[in-house]
Parts: structure tokens; C-alpha cells; sequence
């Protein structure tokens, strides 16, 4: 455990140098060892592949076959009546259609928030401090955290100053956890307690320090909690589980009556294809083909609403459960916001504002920066 050794002995094991970093051929030489420092993601579905799950229901199933057979008796009956087989297939298709729009605008939604939360990281490059790609971040690289930043990969802290850094996201503690690069910790000591590690995607709110990269992508703490969530499947709704009874029940209770009348119709010497397509007629009767549209139409409203008070739903069930819950508990842990603070305008504490003190309020600002100025081939460059 990189948090049982001492910062010497982590140093030589990741074969890097506290003060110069690495260099750019050895980082990147790791980045090709190691990989992009990403959490890996379940593999994307096709756009066919997901509309075909869309059919993965049994009240569905059996409104398709309910829906043939209608329209093979029609055709042995010679009369070539295909209505009600086509207004079926037509609910069964504008269900599936809902659903997969539904889910791939709340895909595109979830993808742009990533996008927010993909922050670049300061590292030691052959003595010189460099802006790259967090994704970019190696085994060895010597980062430096500052308040606000985000911490980019799992760290052994080089040096800190009255570092804090709020790690809700992995512990739950909204208390920000108070750092100290020279302590040594004993094996197996909590996560929480961990004082001398710094772990990817938590925030560092107060202080400053440097960092030497022990682990990257799915072998950081967040990592292994991401190759949790991926091979967990997500359980049925409530309301998926209910209509899957009712689909089921009406289904069976269809298929005995029809069986029950057609062993009827026969012991009274009726013919065999008559009684045939009454019991098909009664099946198709009794299975409530509206009930599939009339659920997704419903869910879809109330998507639409959440969706104009900027709650992205995913799936259409998910609503009903939301609507089945009485008492909804909640933490702010920072996970899907930037956590950034933006200037929109500037104005004195009489709520007014000219020139001069617009520009000796921005010079107040400007003082209270952690900015730092270098020269990068020639060109005088400001980084924070």
C-alpha cells in the first residue's frame, strides 16, 4: 500500500524524480504501458441493437404474436382483414421508438456533463510545470494540486500546505479531510483516514501541495467503484415488474379459455377452424393492446416535465419510481457540478458601477489568484 511507505521509497519504485518530474519520452512510454487515465464505460450499444431491446417485454411479445396470428386467420378466413393486426404492430413500434428517443437524448445529456467534468492537471515535465489532459496523467508524474483543482489520479502527497481536499464523492464525509504528506500510515487504515493520499476526482478546496501518481484509470479507488457499476445490472422498476404480472396473468388466463372453449366448441361438433379462429378472436380481444402505448405516453409527460426543471431521466420507468417515493434524502456531494465559481458582473456594494471601479475591483481580484507566470519557448505564458 503506497500509503504504508515512505515518500523515498515510493519515489524509487515508480522510478521517478520529486523535483524534475518526468520527462516527455518516458511519460510517454508509460501513457503507452499504462493507457489513458479514463474510467472505462459498458461498450455502446448500436442504435438496431437498442431499439430491438425495446421489445424485450412479455406484454409486448405477446401483443406481436397476438398480432400474427390475427393476421393469419384473416387470411385463412379469405377475409383479408389486416386492421387490427396493424394497429398492434403500430402501438408495439411507437413504444419502442418513445423509449429508445427518450433514452438517447438522456445519453447525450449524461455525455455533455462528463465533458464538464473532464479537468486538465498541472505536472512536472523535465523541471518545468506543464498544462496537460488529465487523461494524459501517468504512473510517476509529479502533479501539483491547488485549491480548486481537481485531483486528476490516485497520489502519495510529495508536500502539502494546509492542504484540505473534500472527498464526499468516495468517503461521504462533507467535511473537507485535512492533509499531511510526512505521515506514514499503518496497513488496512480506513479510507477516510488516509492523510497522505490524494484520490481521483476529489477537489482540493484549501491549501496547495505536490503529488507523485501512484495509480490511473480503472486501478484508482473511483476506478474500481466505476468496474462495480458496470457489471451491475440495474433491477426492474416497480412499474416493470407490474406490467410483466399483468402481461403474464392475462396471457395464461387467454390461453386456458381459449384452449377450454376450443375443447367446448369441438365436443359440440362444431367445425375445427371455426372454433379455431373464435378462440384466436377472443385472445386477441381479451389482451389489452393500448396498454403498452398509453403507459409509455404517460411516462413520456412526465419525462418532458422533469426535463424543463433540468432532471435528466434515462429510462422511462425510472419516472414511476420516482413518483412511487414519499421521502426523497439527499447529499450535495459536488459529483455531476463543476464546482467552479464564475464572474458574471461586477458591481460595488451599492449595487452601481463605473469604469474605476470596475477596474480597481477586478485588480482586488486579480491579487487574490493562484496564477503563476513562465516562459514556455519564448512566450511569457499564465497558468493557474
Amino acid at each position: 500500500m503506497w500509503y504504508t511507505k515512505d515518500l523515498r521509497q515510493v519515489v524509487r519504485e515508480l522510478r521517478t524524480n520529486e523535483i524534475m518530474g518526468l520527462t516527455e519520452e518516458e511519460a510517454q512510454k508509460r501513457l503507452e504501458q499504462y493507457g489513458l487515465n479514463n474510467l472505462k464505460e459498458k461498450k455502446k450499444e448500436k442504435l438496431f441493437i437498442k431499439f430491438i431491446k425495446q421489445f424485450n417485454d412479455f406484454m409486448i411479445i405477446t401483443l406481436i404474436i397476438a398480432a400474427i396470428i390475427s393476421a393469419i386467420v384473416s387470411k385463412l378466413n379469405g377475409e383479408a382483414d389486416y386492421i387490427d393486426s396493424i394497429i398492434i404492430i403500430a402501438i408495439v413500434i411507437f413504444n419502442a421508438i418513445m423509449g429508445l428517443v427518450q433514452e438517447e437524448k438522456a445519453e447525450k445529456s449524461l455525455e455533455a456533463l462528463k465533458k464538464m467534468s473532464a479537468p486538465n492537471a498541472k505536472v512536472k515535465r523535465s523541471g518545468k510545470i506543464v498544462e496537460i489532459e488529465s487523461s494524459k496523467v501517468v504512473p510517476g508524474d509529479i502533479v501539483i494540486l491547488e485549491a480548486g483543482n481537481y485531483v486528476p489520479a490516485d497520489c502519495r502527497l510529495v508536500d502539502s500546505y494546509n492542504l484540505k481536499i473534500e472527498e464526499s464523492a468516495l468517503t461521504g464525509e462533507n467535511v473537507p479531510t485535512q492533509k499531511d504528506a510526512d505521515v506514514i500510515l499503518k496497513d488496512n487504515t480506513a479510507m477516510g483516514d488516509l492523510c497522505n493520499m490524494a484520490f481521483a476526482t476529489t477537489v482540493v478546496v484549501n491549501g496547495h501541495a505536490e503529488a507523485v501518481v501512484v495509480e490511473t484509470g480503472m486501478n484508482t479507488r473511483v476506478g474500481k467503484i466505476a468496474g462495480m457499476i458496470i457489471e451491475d445490472e440495474a433491477p426492474q422498476t416497480p412499474i416493470q415488474k407490474k406490467l410483466a404480472e399483468v402481461g403474464k396473468t392475462l396471457a395464461i388466463a387467454c390461453i386456458i379459455i381459449c384452449v377450454l372453449i376450443f375443447v367446448i366448441g369441438i365436443f359440440k361438433k362444431i367445425p375445427i377452424v371455426e372454433m379455431f379462429m373464435t378462440s384466436v378472436g377472443l385472445a386477441v380481444a381479451a389482451i389489452p393492446e393500448g396498454l403498452p402505448a398509453i403507459v409509455t405516453i404517460m411516462l413520456s409527460i412526465g419525462v418532458t416535465k422533469m426535463a424543463k426543471k433540468n432532471s435528466i431521466i434515462r429510462k422511462l420507468p425510472a419516472v414511476e419510481t420516482l413518483g412511487s417515493s414519499s421521502v426523497i434524502c439527499s447529499d450535495k456531494t459536488g459529483t455531476l457540478t463543476q464546482n467552479k465559481m464564475t464572474v458574471t458582473q461586477v458591481r460595488n456594494a451599492f449595487g452601481t458601477i463605473n469604469n474605476q471601479d470596475k477596474k480597481f475591483i477586478l485588480e482586488l481580484g486579480t491579487m487574490c489568484t493562484d496564477t503563476t507566470e513562465q516562459r514556455i519557448e519564448g512566450r511569457l505564458q499564465f497558468t493557474r
